[in-house]
């Protein structure tokens, strides 16, 4: 169905409120997507405080070429979505985990990040970036490995004599 001129504006302008504040944009490929998987999609992304925007292709270069990021815009396919949020990861990591149950209907094609389109792999590189649990956990091994070595150095030293 064709929108008329004042609901393009109108789209237009709520795409732009939304993208101005954001840090990550992630452009989402769906296909056949069902109604209740669309709807799981957006609750998992709700419950990490990322939006989910389907929008037409036209309206949303239009935004998007109005904020003048830096790069090359990547191609967008047919369908797409937009994920946004306020965390630069969060965005990027919550289609990424759905994408992996849903991977025929489900993908990222590009976004943006830090002011500067991303291509696919790029994206793909920063959704799998941990988050902060495990990052911490990764930083607490990576603290402990050399103790626990030193102890088992010494238990054997110990265990010589």
């Amino acid at each position: 169905m064709a929108l008329t001129k004042n609901k393009k504006v109108e789209v237009v302008d709520q795409l732009a409120n939304l993208i101005k504040d954001v840090k990550t944009l992630v452009f989402v490929k769906f296909d056949k997507l069902t109604v209740k998987d669309a709807n799981a999609l957006r609750s998992d992304l709700r419950n990490e405080q990322v939006g989910y925007k389907v929008a037409k292709k036209t309206l949303l270069k239009r935004v998007l070429t109005a904020n003048n990021y830096k790069g090359e815009m990547p191609e967008l396919g047919n369908q797409v979505a937009v994920a946004y949020g306020t965390d630069e990861i969060a965005p990027a990591r919550g289609v990424y985990e759905f994408q992996k149950t849903h991977k025929d209907y489900v993908s990222i094609v590009g976004g943006v990040f830090d002011g500067e389109y991303k291509t696919q792999a790029e994206m793909m590189e920063i959704a799998m970036i941990p988050g902060m649990q495990g990052l911490r956990g990764m930083f607490a091994n990576v603290i402990n490995s050399p103790i626990q070595r030193f102890v088992i150095a010494l238990d054997q030293i110990a265990a010589k004599k």
